[in-house]
């Protein structure tokens, strides 16, 4: 077996233990032809936590090969929607149990509020779990009038078998419950491959697993390179579906890869790059802190992040005013600080990329009324960034930073803002401020968006599908559920004789 390491949490006085291999038929082993590791770095401090097994395309041949096994013999059609349910159920209350300790692990290796990560994420992911456990034993199909007197048919909702998961490191324990709750609930047997900036999380769920009680290779845990991995799942001849949460450039490898193997199916939720807008009879102090939310929650590492800023001429002074004080007002320091807000980016690529973009921002003109210099010392922190003379073609308000940088531009009419709004390739997330309830209904409706917040910004239902147009997908709700099964008809014939010979 590969062996676990302990890992010590100075802020808090904790001791956890991690284990580092990889998880295939609920046992942590080693990787059967690789001596690759990787290293997982704290972002606050820029020190490495620990190294885990990095997984290669064998791995992924092994891991699968259990999946289809469990698939075929102990989950599957081979259990009850009522022993899935409360499998889920069980994993559920095991992660609320121990929803301190995940979060603390959670932000010594990305880097987020510990309370952000226990509150929210995890208590996010607890809901996921029960939400889909619901679902376990409901999952019907139609009976359907063919001929009354001899005829009949009748579907079925089968499990689509084994799906390969590829999940990012911004949420690390709320993507992976975001996959693994639907699959579970509708049968489905699962190979995670977490991202490999942020494995430890993955891995302390897996143990988990083991204790809800879940069947040998019902959830299998590979963490490895996405080029490796990742790449290995999407072009598996033997995976039925692959699930990807990440940018668009991967999705497009994925969706390639897999039409080129075996036109496996595929869900991706994908990029964004949304639009906020502030009308002039908006509440604006509340539409200010819904702004705040929506690009510097999670450092403004969000798919969803309300990342360009459209205000009405007629009170733009006055909300940049209001909005740079209330960036001003959030904490951004080590996430195990009580009083942060935000923690920094998860990576010194991220950090990088970010810093590349705010300084492009600043040659092509655009003006930074806050943020937008490095920090000195240790740690990958990123400060509030507020741009305004943003034009529609400057590069920070076309691509997707991910990061806490706000693109301000400014406009006059409702028609203005909605071609503004939908001058994208993206069309995941929108937001729209108003008190006139007429307008609020027409601008939802024009805006090329999966997700339309109104008056609010940046919060999910697990009940609620999430997801977008154009580059981005979707994902939650009970839609999530066709996501993980196969229709089958079923013709039955009980009445008519067949002549022969034609």
């Amino acid at each position: 077996m590969a062996q676990p390491v302990t890992i010590n949490i100075a802020a808090t006085g904790r001791k956890i233990t991690v284990p580092t291999g990889l998880f295939i038929n609920n046992e942590f082993v080693p990787s059967i032809d690789s001596q690759d590791t990787i290293q997982c770095i704290n972002p606050a401090t820029e020190e490495v936590i620990c190294s885990v097994v990095a997984g290669s395309e064998k791995d992924i041949d092994v891991a699968v090969a259990a999946a289809r096994k469990a698939y075929k013999t102990t989950w599957g059609k081979n259990v009850t929607g009522w022993e899935r349910s409360r499998l889920l159920n069980k994993l559920a209350d095991l992660i609320e149990r121990d929803a301190q300790e995940l979060a603390e692990l959670e932000t010594l290796n990305n880097g987020k509020p510990v309370k952000i990560a226990r509150d929210f994420d995890i208590g996010d992911s607890v809901q996921c779990l029960r939400y889909y456990a619901g679902f376990a034993d409901k999952i019907v199909g139609q009976s359907i009038e063919v001929d009354n007197k001899t005829k009949m048919a009748f579907t079925r909702h089968d499990p689509i078998g084994v799906c390969g998961q590829i999940i990012p490191w911004n949420y690390p324990i709320n993507m992976w419950s975001w996959k693994v709750a639907p699959a579970l609930a509708c049968g489905c047997t699962v190979v995670m491959k977490p991202s490999e900036i942020t494995p430890l999380t993955a891995l302390k769920l897996s143990e988990l697993i083991i204790e809800a009680g879940f069947p040998p290779g019902v959830v299998n845990t590979v963490p490895s390179l996405g080029s490796v991995g990742g790449a290995a799942l999407s072009s598996h001849m033997d995976v039925d579906k692959v699930a990807f949460t990440g940018s668009t450039v991967t999705g497009r490898r994925i969706m390639e890869a897999a039409a080129k193997s075996n036109l496996k199916k595929v869900t991706l939720e994908l990029g964004g790059k949304s639009p906020h807008i502030v009308f002039e009879s908006a509440d604006l102090d509340q539409a200010a802190n819904w702004t705040g939310l929506g690009i510097l929650y999670n450092t403004g590492q969000d798919c969803t992040a309300g990342s360009r800023l459209f205000v009405q001429d007629t009170i733009y002074d006055k909300f940049i005013n209001i909005l740079v004080e209330k960036f001003k007002q959030l904490k951004v320091t080590n996430g195990f600080d009580e009083e942060a807000g935000a923690g920094p980016v998860v990576s010194k690529m991220q950090y990088d990329k970010i810093f590349s973009y705010i300084e492009g921002g600043k040659q092509q003109g655009a003006k930074a009324v806050l943020g937008g210099e490095k920090r000195p010392g240790k740690g990958y922190f990123v400060d509030p960034t507020i741009f305004v003379d943003v034009k529609p073609d400057m590069k920070i308000a076309r691509d997707e930073i991910f990061g806490p940088v706000l693109a301000v531009a400014k406009f006059s009419t409702e028609e203005e803002a909605i071609a503004l709004a939908n001058d994208t390739s993206y069309g995941l997330g929108a937001g729209l401020h108003s008190n006139d309830a007429s307008q609020c209904m027409r601008v939802s409706q024009a805006l090329e968006a999966g997700t339309v917040w109104v008056n609010q910004y940046n919060l999910l239902n697990n009940n609620v599908p999430f997801g977008g147009k154009k580059q981005s997908g979707r994902e939650l709700g009970s839609y999530a559920l066709e996501e993980y099964t196969s229709v089958k008809a079923v013709h039955w014939n009980y009445g008519e004789k067949l002549d022969w010979p034609l």
